[in-house]
């Protein structure tokens, strides 16, 4: 941060983007970001969103500093009355969930969570991961398909709710409680009636988890929900209100950014066919893939965080409670930062990105997301070796925060068992 003022701001009549021209709301935007977000971070890369009630970060090294500095607060309740972070996201009556949480709160609760979800503890997960896709995956039949409903939507599910322990019978409603939740969940902007059946999914599935809990402290499992039960850190334990929050904030957020991370993978390969014949001869690069398209096409648009005091940044006068959105699709693109940002290269040697966040509040489900993007990409391309575009509906979604698809529609033929049989 600097002391000094920047001199002279953007002129008012700007014909810059701003506020819903800079959300998947704005069919543009929804279309194609990259050019409009590089646009205002060669000209405007801190940019003052008077319609939105926010400022928006575009550069990676600014973006980087401030989801790493602890001083900024997430809780929505500490916005300015007509802030964005306070509009959108801010509920008075009621605690937010870890993801907009502040310390000393978010730091207990997340040392209560975070050992089902090290990297080391997920692995063991990897096989029923890769089941999950293998059983779905299976089930398709040659031809077009929507990727999405068939594929992108059901594997994280029923990986979570497997996870969860839920059973398999249940698992139908668990898909259908998680579907209604999802569209309303991160959008300003919501039908009525999509609000209604969302709060009642919302109502159903929390008394679902509640009898969940009172299963596992009867009858322990191997699962998430047993392992919460169970958590201990110095006597302190999780309520079980606690451990309702976490299951539903693993369900959203988990299933909706991984669905998108799988639907932009297979149309980032799909569009740039030389890197998927790579990909093909040389598995090895699976994980590569998997980074180079969080940076490349990232499942998530934007992260936040509130002014905690009156600043300057970089010459901007920022006042205590605004609302900071930092662009981490125009960060994961910035030429100072990556050479030929707009080109998907699964080789690229650094691909490092902001997508998971950074800081105190980095994702939680970052390993798993990447364990069930790796999984499900390679029995799809291994099931379906000759994968291609369809000719049936592709189209974005419009979830502001967010990038990926509603449908994506492909086609191929399934690979050939012994004796040239499907």
């Amino acid at each position: 941060m600097s002391s000094q003022l920047r001199e002279s701001p953007p002129p008012e009549d700007s014909d810059l983007p701003t506020g819903i021209q800079l959300t998947a709301l704005d069919p543009a935007f929804r279309e194609d970001p990259y050019p409009i977000l590089a646009r205002l971070r060669e000209n405007d890369p801190i940019h003052r969103d008077r319609e939105l009630g926010r400022i928006v970060f575009t550069r990676h090294d600014d973006v980087f500093e401030i989801l790493r500095d602890p001083r900024y607060w997430t809780d929505p309740r500490k916005g300015l009355e007509d802030s964005f972070t306070r509009r959108f996201l801010g509920r008075d009556d009621e605690e937010p969930s870890m993801l907009l949480m502040d310390d000393p709160g978010h730091r207990r609760l997340r040392n209560l969570v975070r050992h089902p979800f090290t990297p080391r503890a997920v692995e063991r997960w990897r096989p029923r991961a890769r089941a999950v896709a293998v059983r779905v995956i299976e089930g398709i039949e040659d031809g077009e398909f929507d990727l999405i409903e068939s594929v992108a939507k059901p594997i994280p599910t029923v990986v979570i709710a497997e996870l969860l322990g839920v059973d398999p019978e249940q698992h139908a409603r668990f898909k259908s409680w998680s579907d209604a939740s999802i569209k309303t969940a991160f959008s300003p902007v919501n039908d009525p009636a999509d609000v209604a059946a969302a709060d009642r999914a919302l109502v159903e599935l929390r008394l679902f988890l509640a009898d969940e809990i009172e299963r596992r402290r009867q009858h322990p499992g191997d699962d998430l929900i047993s392992s919460m039960l169970q958590t201990d850190e110095a006597g302190d334990r999780l309520t079980d209100a606690e451990i309702v929050s976490q299951c539903t904030l693993l369900l959203l957020a988990g299933n909706l950014t991984t669905t998108d991370l799988i639907g932009n993978a297979v149309a980032a390969l799909l569009r740039h066919p030389r890197e998927l014949e790579k990909l093909r001869a040389r598995p090895e690069l699976m994980k590569n893939t998997v980074e180079e398209v969080l940076r490349y096409d990232s499942p998530v648009t934007n992260s936040g965080r509130i002014a905690h005091e009156d600043m300057v940044f970089d010459g901007v006068e920022i006042l205590q409670g605004e609302s900071l959105s930092v662009s981490l699709a125009a960060a994961n693109r910035d030429p100072a930062v990556y050479p030929e940002p707009d080109r998907f290269d699964i080789e690229r040697r650094d691909t490092h990105h902001q997508s998971f966040g950074g800081g105190r509040h980095f994702c939680l489900g970052a390993h798993l997301a990447r364990l069930e993007a790796a999984e499900t990409l390679s029995v799809l391309l291994a099931r379906f070796p000759r994968l291609s575009s369809g000719e049936g509906e592709t189209r974005y979604a419009g979830n502001p925060s967010f990038r990926g698809f509603e449908s994506l529609s492909v086609g191929g033929e399934r690979s050939l068992g012994k004796g040239g049989r499907k």
